[in-house]
């Protein structure tokens, strides 16, 4: 008998007595630590992305082409990664060269490119974390993995949710989704942190307001 077969038969045995007109598992979790205004979370999920070393902007809409063009020029980006479904209103004012994508890019064509720029599905002010969900603005995963900058995109306060348990329920359970808290790092086992092992050196997040948050809490 296989290490599979013996821990499914297991599983099997323990829920032998569970029945379908059972009463479900109480969850009483929390959906939030606290109450907080609408201003307060998106407050919040600034502190804590720069506190997992994120670099945070604050824009406007109207301002947005011409915040992601001064980040890609920083860099000094000649190609930027771009979702299918990116606003193209977003990279207006950019000069790089846009590198679309696409399903047949290699490894080792992404890896050539500087940026990518996307969007987000929503991003948790407890955690400091931003979800991608491969929605038309995100693209596929491995595009924010390779390339060593990712300038990603928040729609405040729409996309800003305060806990986990929030964010799950705005998340479809079939899609993939990456949690990305920071950028990319690791350490040894001396506990020396290297960044950009595992995807990006440098993440980017620009809250984008369209309107002034506000002062309702949450929910």
């Amino acid at each position: 008998m296989s290490s599979r077969e013996r821990i499914l038969g297991r599983v099997r045995r323990a829920l032998a007595d569970v029945r379908d007109e059972d009463p479900p598992v109480e969850r009483a979790y929390l959906r939030e630590h606290g109450g907080r205004s609408v201003a307060e979370t998106v407050e919040l999920l600034a502190e804590n992305l720069a506190d997992y070393r994120a670099i945070v902007h604050r824009t406007t809409e109207d301002e947005l082409p011409d915040a992601i063009r001064r980040l890609l020029a920083e860099r000094g980006a000649r190609h930027v990664l771009v979702p299918a479904g990116l606003p193209p209103e977003w990279m207006s004012a950019a000069d790089a060269t846009r590198v679309h994508d696409r399903a047949e890019s290699t490894p080792g064509e992404l890896d050539e490119v500087a940026s990518v720029v996307t969007g987000c599905a929503v991003a948790i002010a407890e955690t400091g974390t931003i979800v991608l969900d491969g929605g038309p603005d995100q693209g596929r995963r491995r595009i924010t993995l390779i390339p060593d900058h990712h300038v990603c995109v928040v729609r405040v306060p729409d996309q800003v949710v305060s806990s986990v348990p929030q964010a799950l329920e705005r998340l479809d359970p079939t899609r993939p989704s990456t949690w990305i808290s920071g950028p990319s790092a690791t350490s040894d086992i001396e506990l020396d942190r290297v960044e950009g092992v595992h995807g990006p050196r440098t993440l980017e997040v620009l809250l984008v307001s369209g309107a002034q948050p506000s002062d309702e809490v949450n929910s």
